[in-house]
């Protein structure tokens, strides 16, 4: 975009790194956010988003001047959304600028009236005006009536100081309700800039008070991602701040209207296989998008809510490859990826060339790669394509997806991972993604084995649970997982997020990646270990 004049309060679209140009207004950043070093930007506000960003000047464009141009090339329903959140502000702005020109001309009026009154008079006027008021005298015989004693002014005050007066505000300055026209803030700014920096705390979503953390292990396993009370150096931390390739910063809410931005879906048809805990929240956020769907699960009762929401039913998984363009599969474990592909009515026997087929289950590198090689074998294309969250984040649409294979399939899949995820990686060739999802996965579970070992023993040993909490907030370790969890426990919310048995399982493939190649994972084993107990003694829990 070319460099415009632009100054505070402008309506702008706003293009921030792969995202489509987005409606905003040019606005003050919150006192403590710092403005980045180089080229000139603004700081701006999207409309129809909780996202606020430092955006360059080059990458902005006055609104009203390409508004047909934008909307030609954007579609989507959040899209026209911001876009009629535009034009509603623009009506509210006119309205209170009309009455504001009323209110300003009867003042105009008044000043006018009177700055004619007390304004010196020229000789020329003074004769002009003589011989008109003998004319009127002469005519209406005005000198032989006395002015009622009630309509003196004297030791009154001139008119011109009554109409300053009737006026509460100076002349040349604008009432005040037109100093602000701009469009409300979201939670994320007016938290930010609410009160005392440092005492501002978010308020935690229950009502009910904090109850005791119970001292057992697997409760803190069993914790589900909420949005909890934390410090203001943690809210700090939710905001993701990243540096695009137009080397615009941006800031936004963890949200997925505020990530997933505009989506323009692909034309082609998306086949989606398994309705699980990630796969629901999955295929969600595609129909949100305006993707078209095809869906297809073990239990077929999961599926007659997505296809209220707008999805096609698939009899088979055969069935499903046959009739869409990309199909995606996301199920439990090894076992179940193979059955879905090599089963009856699986999956291999709908794909012919150009048929194309991503996994997003988490494998071992071993079942993908015989899952690409009998796909591809048949003239199928192949895109591993496992998920970094939970439950939650996959509701949100806020996963990492770790793909590896075609790349130009991976490419074929950007409006799908943009509505399903925040972030996408591509790693090469098939197989790395399975070995780093085993990676991350083990990093994870050894990491919440050893946080839910020292939540333990600091309440055994008397100590607080909650300054446990806040000092490691407060020190290296501190991130939006940690807190999360830790908060989960500390107010006694063990919902369920996640099953036991698969983050175990993905500690076995772990170790297993790690004996492979004869490197040993002892902190992995121990935690695993630790897993497998607790699996063996509540087969029926969660993580």
């Amino acid at each position: 975009m070319a460099a415009v004049s632009l100054r505070l309060g402008d309506l702008v679209w706003g293009k921030l790194g792969r995202y489509p140009p987005w409606p905003g207004k040019i606005v003050n950043p919150p006192k403590d956010l710092k403005k980045p070093r180089g080229k000139k930007c603004f700081f701006v506000k999207f409309f129809g988003t909780e996202d606020h960003a430092w955006i360059k000047v080059e990458q902005l464009k006055p609104y009203h001047a390409h508004k047909e141009e934008m909307i030609k090339i954007n579609k989507g329903k959040r899209f026209q959304q911001a876009v009629d959140a535009v034009e509603e502000f623009l009506r509210r702005a006119k309205g209170k600028d009309q009455t504001s020109s009323h209110s300003s001309a009867d003042d105009k009026n008044r000043r006018n009236s009177s700055e004619e009154r007390s304004r010196p008079i020229s000789g020329d006027e003074k004769r002009k005006l003589s011989l008109s008021e003998g004319k009127v005298k002469k005519n209406m015989g005005e000198g032989k009536k006395r002015v009622p004693s009630g309509s003196s002014e004297r030791g009154s005050k001139s008119p011109l100081k009554r109409a300053q007066e009737q006026s509460p505000r100076k002349r040349g300055r604008p009432p005040k309700d037109e100093k602000d026209l701009s469009i409300p803030e979201s939670s994320t700014v007016k938290g930010m800039m609410a009160g005392p920096m440092a005492t501002f705390k978010w308020q935690p979503n229950v009502s009910e008070p904090v109850k005791d953390a119970d001292p057992h292990f697997h409760h803190f396993l069993l914790s589900q991602t909420e949005k909890p009370a934390v410090c203001y150096q943690a809210i700090t931390k939710k905001l993701k701040i990243c540096e695009e390739e137009t080397g615009s910063t941006s800031i936004q809410a963890a949200d997925s209207t505020a990530v997933n931005g505009s989506v323009t879906p692909t034309d082609k048809k998306i086949g989606f296989l398994g309705l699980g805990l990630m796969g629901s929240g999955i295929v969600s956020n595609l129909l949100k998008m305006g993707h078209t769907v095809t869906v297809w699960n073990r239990t077929a009762e999961k599926c007659d809510l997505f296809i209220q929401e707008g999805a096609r039913l698939g009899r088979t998984p055969a069935e499903v490859v046959s009739t869409c363009d990309i199909t995606f599969a996301c199920v439990s474990d090894p076992k179940a990826a193979k059955d879905l592909v090599l089963g009856p009515s699986g999956v291999l026997q709908g794909i012919r060339p150009g048929k194309c087929y991503v996994d997003m289950s988490t494998v071992d590198a071993d079942t993908v790669t015989e899952l690409a090689q009998v796909i591809v074998s048949r003239g199928g294309r192949f895109l591993e394509a496992p998920v970094s969250g939970n439950q939650q984040l996959s509701n949100d649409g806020m996963l990492v997806i770790l793909a590896a294979g075609d790349r130009g399939l991976y490419e074929d899949c950007s409006s799908c991972f943009q509505a399903m995820g925040k972030t996408s990686f591509f790693l090469g060739e098939v197989g790395n993604a399975a070995k780093m999802m085993l990676i991350v996965n083990m990093v994870q579970g050894s990491f919440m084995a050893t946080i839910a070992e020292g939540l333990t023993l600091a309440q055994v040993t008397g100590q607080s649970q909650q300054t446990l909490l806040d000092i490691l907030n407060q020190g290296q370790l501190a991130s939006i997982f940690l807190d999360q969890k830790c908060q989960n426990i500390l107010q006694g919310n063990f919902k369920p997020d996640f099953y036991l048995k698969y983050i175990q399982k993905d500690l076995r493939l772990a170790i297993a990646l790690g004996d492979a190649v004869n490197h040993p994972t002892p902190m992995a084993a121990a935690a695993n270990e630790k897993y497998n107990l607790s699996e063996k003694q509540l087969s029926s829990s969660y993580l």
